[in-house]
Protein backbone atom coordinates (compact mmCIF):
# COMPACT_ATOMS: atom_id res chain seq x y z
CA UNK A 1 0.00 0.00 0.00
CA UNK A 2 1.48 3.31 -1.07
CA UNK A 3 0.19 6.90 -1.01
CA UNK A 4 -1.43 6.85 -4.50
CA UNK A 5 -3.30 3.64 -3.66
CA UNK A 6 -4.38 5.05 -0.30
CA UNK A 7 -5.73 8.14 -2.10
CA UNK A 8 -7.67 5.92 -4.53
CA UNK A 9 -9.13 4.00 -1.59
CA UNK A 10 -10.06 7.31 0.05
CA UNK A 11 -11.88 8.29 -3.16
CA UNK A 12 -13.80 5.02 -3.05
CA UNK A 13 -14.80 5.75 0.56
CA UNK A 14 -15.76 9.35 -0.25
CA UNK A 15 -18.29 8.17 -2.83
CA UNK A 16 -20.99 6.88 -0.43
CA UNK A 17 -20.29 9.88 1.81
CA UNK A 18 -21.00 12.13 -1.16
CA UNK A 19 -24.30 10.36 -1.85
CA UNK A 20 -25.46 10.74 1.75
CA UNK A 21 -24.44 14.42 1.77
CA UNK A 22 -26.50 15.08 -1.39
CA UNK A 23 -29.55 13.22 -0.10
CA UNK A 24 -29.47 15.00 3.26
CA UNK A 25 -28.14 18.40 2.22
CA UNK A 26 -29.83 21.32 3.92
CA UNK A 27 -29.96 24.77 2.35
CA UNK A 28 -30.48 26.52 5.69
CA UNK A 29 -27.21 25.22 7.13
CA UNK A 30 -24.11 26.81 5.53
CA UNK A 31 -21.92 23.75 6.21
CA UNK A 32 -24.40 21.08 5.13
CA UNK A 33 -25.38 23.01 2.01
CA UNK A 34 -21.74 23.05 0.86
CA UNK A 35 -20.74 19.59 2.08
CA UNK A 36 -21.48 17.72 -1.20
CA UNK A 37 -19.34 20.21 -3.12
CA UNK A 38 -16.51 19.91 -0.59
CA UNK A 39 -16.59 16.11 -0.66
CA UNK A 40 -16.67 15.98 -4.46
CA UNK A 41 -13.80 18.49 -4.75
CA UNK A 42 -11.70 16.48 -2.29
CA UNK A 43 -12.39 13.34 -4.35
CA UNK A 44 -11.39 15.10 -7.59
CA UNK A 45 -8.21 16.42 -5.96
CA UNK A 46 -7.29 12.92 -4.73
CA UNK A 47 -7.61 11.74 -8.33
CA UNK A 48 -5.17 14.37 -9.57
CA UNK A 49 -2.74 13.93 -6.67
CA UNK A 50 -2.61 10.13 -6.75
CA UNK A 51 -1.79 10.14 -10.47
CA UNK A 52 0.87 12.80 -10.03
CA UNK A 53 2.56 11.02 -7.12
CA UNK A 54 2.43 7.62 -8.83
CA UNK A 55 4.10 8.94 -11.98
CA UNK A 56 6.49 11.41 -10.40
CA UNK A 57 7.82 9.08 -7.71
CA UNK A 58 7.55 5.79 -9.66
CA UNK A 59 4.88 4.40 -7.37
CA UNK A 60 2.78 2.77 -10.09
CA UNK A 61 1.56 -0.63 -8.87
CA UNK A 62 -0.65 -3.38 -10.25
CA UNK A 63 -3.18 -2.53 -7.56
CA UNK A 64 -3.08 1.16 -8.49
CA UNK A 65 -3.55 0.41 -12.19
CA UNK A 66 -6.83 -1.29 -11.27
CA UNK A 67 -7.87 0.80 -8.26
CA UNK A 68 -7.49 4.32 -9.71
CA UNK A 69 -9.84 3.94 -12.71
CA UNK A 70 -12.22 1.84 -10.60
CA UNK A 71 -12.44 4.63 -8.01
CA UNK A 72 -12.98 7.20 -10.79
CA UNK A 73 -15.72 5.18 -12.46
CA UNK A 74 -17.42 4.45 -9.15
CA UNK A 75 -17.33 8.12 -8.10
CA UNK A 76 -18.64 9.38 -11.43
CA UNK A 77 -21.30 6.72 -11.97
CA UNK A 78 -22.69 7.04 -8.45
CA UNK A 79 -22.58 10.85 -8.65
CA UNK A 80 -24.46 10.85 -11.96
CA UNK A 81 -27.05 8.43 -10.61
CA UNK A 82 -27.52 10.45 -7.42
CA UNK A 83 -27.80 13.82 -9.17
CA UNK A 84 -30.20 12.34 -11.71
CA UNK A 85 -32.53 11.16 -8.96
CA UNK A 86 -32.22 14.00 -6.44
CA UNK A 87 -33.14 17.60 -7.31
CA UNK A 88 -30.20 19.48 -5.81
CA UNK A 89 -29.93 22.94 -4.33
CA UNK A 90 -32.17 25.98 -4.47
CA UNK A 91 -32.46 25.70 -8.27
CA UNK A 92 -33.45 22.01 -7.88
CA UNK A 93 -31.07 20.97 -10.65
CA UNK A 94 -31.11 17.37 -11.82
CA UNK A 95 -28.99 15.70 -14.45
CA UNK A 96 -31.40 14.51 -17.16
CA UNK A 97 -31.94 10.74 -17.41
CA UNK A 98 -30.69 10.67 -21.02
CA UNK A 99 -27.28 11.93 -19.88
CA UNK A 100 -27.17 9.28 -17.15
CA UNK A 101 -28.02 6.55 -19.67
CA UNK A 102 -25.23 7.70 -22.02
CA UNK A 103 -22.63 7.79 -19.23
CA UNK A 104 -23.57 4.39 -17.79
CA UNK A 105 -23.90 2.74 -21.22
CA UNK A 106 -20.40 3.84 -22.26
CA UNK A 107 -18.90 2.45 -19.07
CA UNK A 108 -20.82 -0.79 -19.51
CA UNK A 109 -19.53 -1.15 -23.10
CA UNK A 110 -15.96 -0.46 -21.98
CA UNK A 111 -16.18 -3.03 -19.18
CA UNK A 112 -17.78 -5.59 -21.49
CA UNK A 113 -15.11 -5.03 -24.13
CA UNK A 114 -12.34 -5.38 -21.55
CA UNK A 115 -13.92 -8.61 -20.25
CA UNK A 116 -14.16 -10.08 -23.75
CA UNK A 117 -10.51 -9.22 -24.44
CA UNK A 118 -9.48 -10.71 -21.10
CA UNK A 119 -11.31 -13.97 -21.84
CA UNK A 120 -9.85 -14.18 -25.36
CA UNK A 121 -6.25 -13.19 -24.56
CA UNK A 122 -5.96 -13.69 -20.77
CA UNK A 123 -4.98 -10.08 -20.14
CA UNK A 124 -6.19 -6.55 -20.75
CA UNK A 125 -3.84 -3.64 -21.26
CA UNK A 126 -5.88 -0.46 -20.97
CA UNK A 127 -4.37 2.91 -21.83
CA UNK A 128 -6.63 5.93 -21.38
CA UNK A 129 -6.89 8.06 -24.51
CA UNK A 130 -6.85 11.84 -24.60
CA UNK A 131 -10.51 11.70 -25.66
CA UNK A 132 -11.25 9.57 -22.57
CA UNK A 133 -9.48 12.11 -20.35
CA UNK A 134 -11.45 14.99 -21.87
CA UNK A 135 -14.63 12.99 -21.32
CA UNK A 136 -13.75 12.47 -17.66
CA UNK A 137 -13.07 16.20 -17.33
CA UNK A 138 -16.51 17.11 -18.72
CA UNK A 139 -18.22 14.45 -16.60
CA UNK A 140 -16.58 15.88 -13.48
CA UNK A 141 -17.45 19.40 -14.65
CA UNK A 142 -21.09 18.30 -15.00
CA UNK A 143 -21.21 17.17 -11.37
CA UNK A 144 -19.49 20.36 -10.22
CA UNK A 145 -21.83 22.56 -12.30
CA UNK A 146 -24.88 21.00 -10.64
CA UNK A 147 -23.32 21.29 -7.18
CA UNK A 148 -22.53 25.00 -7.65
CA UNK A 149 -25.94 25.53 -9.27
CA UNK A 150 -24.41 26.89 -12.49
CA UNK A 151 -27.11 28.48 -14.60
CA UNK A 152 -25.82 26.88 -17.79
CA UNK A 153 -25.25 23.37 -16.45
CA UNK A 154 -27.23 22.02 -19.39
CA UNK A 155 -24.43 23.14 -21.75
CA UNK A 156 -21.81 21.30 -19.71
CA UNK A 157 -23.79 18.07 -19.42
CA UNK A 158 -24.55 18.21 -23.15
CA UNK A 159 -20.82 18.48 -23.87
CA UNK A 160 -20.17 15.65 -21.40
CA UNK A 161 -22.73 13.49 -23.19
CA UNK A 162 -21.22 14.22 -26.62
CA UNK A 163 -17.68 13.48 -25.48
CA UNK A 164 -18.94 10.35 -23.71
CA UNK A 165 -20.47 9.05 -26.97
CA UNK A 166 -17.34 9.89 -28.99
CA UNK A 167 -14.94 8.35 -26.48
CA UNK A 168 -17.15 5.27 -26.15
CA UNK A 169 -17.02 4.76 -29.91
CA UNK A 170 -13.27 5.37 -29.85
CA UNK A 171 -12.71 2.74 -27.15
CA UNK A 172 -14.89 0.26 -29.04
CA UNK A 173 -12.78 0.80 -32.17
CA UNK A 174 -9.62 0.26 -30.11
CA UNK A 175 -11.08 -2.93 -28.59
CA UNK A 176 -11.90 -4.15 -32.09
CA UNK A 177 -8.27 -3.58 -33.12
CA UNK A 178 -7.11 -5.66 -30.13
CA UNK A 179 -9.50 -8.48 -31.02
CA UNK A 180 -8.25 -8.42 -34.62
CA UNK A 181 -4.62 -8.66 -33.46
CA UNK A 182 -3.61 -5.20 -34.69
CA UNK A 183 -2.58 -3.85 -31.25
CA UNK A 184 -2.17 -5.08 -27.69
CA UNK A 185 -3.96 -2.36 -25.72
CA UNK A 186 -7.40 -0.80 -25.65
Amino acid sequence: MNIPNALSLARLLLTPTFVVSVIYHTEGNPFLSRLPLIIFLVAVITDAVDGFIARRYSQITSLGILLDPLADKFLLAVSFITLSLVAYGPAHLKIPPWVLVIVLTRDLFILTGAAVIYFVYGYVEFKPSMLGKVTTFFQMATILSVLIQFKYSYAIWTLAALFTVFSGAHYLLRANRVLNGKTKHI
